[in-house]
């Protein structure tokens, strides 16, 4: 794979109404291991971003009329075209993501996956219901039924660290629900969202259906607050979302926040290797910019010191890399300061009393592998989302006390809990405070299908196809007089 520093910038348009668009303003976007201009997209404007809106608005109407073999079509030439381009794809998210070669051709496949569950749900989705009004003597005359209905232009906002599928769980939703949408991808991580925009300007979607524009935050704003869009869509920090919210009038809203989520493992977990990698692949690949990413890892005594050991043993023969490496699991990280952040949060806790068992070293944007013991759970390591390749180890004697001590989190996306014991799993599923609970694995666990968002600061809505279909649609009452 050829650098930046051998090919000429490439450029891309953005997309106003589903046709490409040039506007003479320019985001470079640097190759996150090299540091090197890679390209650089086309830049938004005020007078963009009011064409972008006013044309789906327009195309509400068309886009409500199309029917399940319509929609199913232009999400399986997606699919096919997607097929296509794997290898483009999977170049491009090593390139502007910095995400290793094996999680990138990984998640190529989820955006593909998450296409053909969208086109799958079309003909699924149930299409209303009868409600028996009856249940007075006043109402035995009537007759009640209900349809879903698109819920009209809604603005989305995707994040920098799963550029394809994270923005493919909002576009195609959007499709299989009749909304006409308008985009605005990560800065960072913009010419992913382009490439499935590139796509979708081949299909048969109505004009004005799609808009996806890279724009500076500021004016981005008016996806936020603007009266047009109906619903608002958001994947980020806690911070930023929040703060989106209280600003976005009458709209609904849907937020993917952040977390720290735990992983705890019980004395009854058979101790092996495929374990040990699990918990590994989960706390720094993708060198930890993953939601759920596992952050805490909480061990009951009994086994405490074999899994440290097992699990240092491995640790320490990563090491940060060239995610164009097969063999790498933990790449850079987004930017630099990103890493100076978290340097500065591990050398906190340290100061503090922290025991570093390894890593902690950061050169760039390449942070090692890190694992803390002993850390003050008032510290921003422990409370906060490390978003980095940082995990914090601890002991537990008591299985409910361990499941209290994951509940003190500000956060609530997902948690992992090994046990082969049925009473403590339903336990932890009736008592946890997250979205999900998953048992004998990792919280990072996702399938494209399922509900998948959190509670408290981590956000609320849900995404994964069918639930977000349902928070894009609205339903519609009809009473008929017999």
């Amino acid at each position: 794979m050829a650098t930046s520093a051998q090919q000429e910038i490439l450029e891309f348009p953005l997309y106003v109404a589903n046709k490409a668009v040039t506007s003479g303003q320019w985001l470079e976007v640097h190759h996150k291991y090299s540091g090197e201009v890679y390209a650089k997209v086309a830049l938004a404007d005020q007078v963009i971003l009011e064409k972008a809106i006013s044309a789906s608005v327009k195309a509400e109407k068309e886009m409500a009329a199309l029917k399940p073999f319509q929609k199913q079509k232009i999400l399986l030439h997606c699919v096919k075209r997607f097929n296509e381009m794997r290898e483009e794809l999977t170049d491009l998210l090593i390139i502007e993501g910095g995400k290793p070669r094996t999680a990138a051709a990984a998640e190529v496949e989820r955006l593909i996956n998450t296409f053909q569950i969208a086109a799958d749900a079309v003909s699924q989705l149930d299409s209303g219901r009868l409600i028996p009004l009856a249940v007075t003597q006043a109402a035995s005359a009537y007759q009640g039924m209900i349809k879903h209905v698109p819920i009209g232009a809604i603005s989305l906002i995707s994040p920098f660290n799963f550029p394809l599928n994270l923005t493919a769980h909002k576009i195609a939703p959007a499709i299989a629900a009749g909304c006409p949408f308008v985009l605005k991808p990560a800065s960072l991580t913009p010419i992913s969202a382009l490439k499935i925009a590139e796509v979708l300007a081949e299909t048969d979607l109505p004009k004005g259906a799609f808009s996806i524009l890279p724009c500076p935050r500021d004016l981005a704003d008016v996806l936020v607050t603007d009266d047009r869009f109906k619903l608002l869509s958001f994947t980020g920090s806690d911070v930023v979302g929040w703060d989106m919210k209280a600003r976005a009038g009458r709209k609904k809203v849907t937020l993917e926040l952040g977390g720290n989520a735990a992983v705890m493992i019980e004395p009854d977990t058979e101790m092996n290797d495929a374990l040990i990698d699990r918990i590994i692949g989960g706390a720094y690949g993708h060198a930890g910019q993953v939601c759920i990413s596992v952050q805490r890892i909480l061990v009951h005594a009994d086994i405490y010191t074999e899994l440290k050991k097992r699990l240092l043993t491995k640790i320490k023969k990563l090491s940060a890399a060239d995610p164009n490496l097969a063999s790498t699991l933990v790449g850079p990280m987004i930017k630099e300061a990103e890493a100076v952040r978290l340097k500065k949060w591990v050398d906190k806790a340290q100061k503090k009393g922290a025991k570093l068992l390894a890593g902690g070293t950061l050169k760039g944007v390449l942070f090692e592998p890190t694992l803390l013991e002993g850390v003050d759970e008032k510290l921003e390591i422990y409370k906060d989302e490390a978003f980095g390749p940082v995990a914090v180890i601890e002991k537990y004697k008591d299985f409910e006390k361990a499941i209290t001590k994951i509940n003190a989190s500000r956060f609530g996306l997902q948690a992992g809990i090994y046990t082969q014991n049925l009473n403590k799993m339903l336990y932890a599923w009736d008592h946890l405070h997250v979205g999900g609970v998953i048992i004998n694995d990792i919280p990072s666990f996702r399938v494209d299908n399922m509900p998948y968002g959190g509670v408290k600061d981590s956000g609320l809505g849900r995404e994964g196809i069918q639930s977000a279909i349902r928070d894009m649609q609205e339903e519609r009452l009809l009473v008929i007089k017999q």
